[in-house]
């Protein structure tokens, strides 16, 4: 079976941005989606379309079809006042480069860079790590196959037995 449109899509992947590793899955570890439904990045699921298992991949998502280009809006001057737990500023946190939890109005969670940290105000950017890079991804498809009328309807893959994962 080949991928495509509400398929359940079993890959294992490497992904390199600019030379550099960054992450990797297996074969006891792989990265299972629903295609065709927005789980993954644009540029990744419709290169792997019409291949099936046993296939090699080798792909360049440029970042207009990954995680989008650096948006300059994204990047603000939060008051120092957001960085408190239990009424103290966290200093140790506060490191050009961290990587620090954050959440928006909603309270949905999301992660922003610390840029510099100023006298009353930490500078951070909110976007998405690898918005911008050019991402590399070598794998190999494990499986393809038709996606349940559950799986359909929830827009998510289910584990065996048709369990919530």
């Amino acid at each position: 079976m080949k991928i495509e449109k509400h398929t359940v899509v079993t890959v294992t992947y490497s992904l390199e941005v600019d030379g550099e590793f960054v992450e990797k899955t297996d074969k006891e570890n792989p990265l299972t989606f629903l295609a065709g439904v927005g789980m993954m990045i644009p540029g990744f699921e419709q290169q792997l379309v019409g291949k099936e298992t046993g296939d090699a991949y080798d792909i360049t998502v440029l970042p207009e079809d990954g995680y989008g280009t650096t948006d300059p809006e994204a990047i603000i001057d939060l008051p120092k006042d957001v960085f408190k737990v239990d009424g103290q500023v966290q200093d140790d946190m506060l490191v050009e480069g961290n990587v620090v939890p954050l959440q928006d109005q909603n309270g949905t969670p999301f992660q922003g860079v610390i840029l510099e940290v100023g006298e009353d105000t930490v500078k951070v950017d909110m976007n998405h790590q690898l918005a911008g890079k050019t991402l590399h991804f070598k794998g190999e498809v494990l499986e393809v196959r038709k996606a349940t009328k559950e799986e359909l309807d929830h827009g998510h893959v289910h584990g065996p037995g048709g369990h919530h994962h």
